[in-house]
């Protein structure tokens, strides 16, 4: 049975799972929202698919123990934190003091640029302990107590989240890009586009700052 294979237990129940929580807004959410309303289609799909390298990327620490680690050592925990935190603050205020138009610039800075996006996205994510925290209170849910595939089944589940995640992040990121592409190609609605954005990263870089280790 799918049910139980590979030592997953419940593998639709986590697929429902991740869909509803894929959905829900949250600070990943946010941030392709403000990359995709400032800055295009392109750049949206690419920092959506920086966020879900980061979540392979969280899968992978997960599946071999090291968030739990993570989870349970206060100092690693803060210095992750206060980093991710300070990545976000800096972003946002680089955001609201650029005087750079968004859709201006030759096709090889755009391609540079969205490489640019990606890495972000990938640096939002891991960052974030938040993340992993979360992952080892989910995955172990579905996983089968006499599990004898090792990691397989956190590795399974984790590409699952993975690529509904991906999914879901693409379709708000082109859709988002819709809405807020002609106000962009006004410049003076761009500069006020960038600097809500840039409030929005150190809101978020704030917001981390909340976090705490798991007891």
């Amino acid at each position: 049975m799918v049910q139980k294979m590979f030592g997953i237990v419940n593998f639709s129940g986590f697929l429902i799972s991740s869909v509803l929580l894929n959905i829900t807004p949250g600070s990943d959410t946010i941030y392709i929202l403000s990359k995709s309303a400032t800055g295009g289609r392109k750049r949206g799909i690419a920092s959506a698919l920086g966020i879900s390298t980061g979540i392979l990327i969280h899968t992978l620490l997960a599946a071999v123990g090291l968030s739990i680690v993570l989870a349970k050592s206060a100092v690693l925990f803060n210095i992750l934190k206060i980093a991710g935190a300070t990545y976000l603050i800096v972003m946002g205020i680089k955001a609201i003091i650029s005087k750079e138009s968004i859709i201006s610039g030759n096709e090889n800075e755009k391609n540079n640029d969205l490489l640019h996006v990606y890495k972000q996205g990938i640096l939002t994510n891991v960052l974030n302990p938040k993340v992993a925290l979360f992952f080892l209170a989910l995955l172990p849910q579905f996983v089968d107590v006499g599990n004898t595939y090792g990691p397989l089944p956190f590795i399974l589940l984790g590409c699952t989240f993975f690529v509904t995640s991906t999914i879901w992040t693409i379709i708000i990121a082109c859709l988002s890009s819709l809405v807020t592409g002609i106000l962009n190609r006004n410049e003076k609605i761009s500069s006020i586009s960038n600097k809500a954005a840039g409030m929005v990263y150190i809101g978020l870089g704030l917001n981390l700052l909340r976090a705490k280790v798991a007891n």
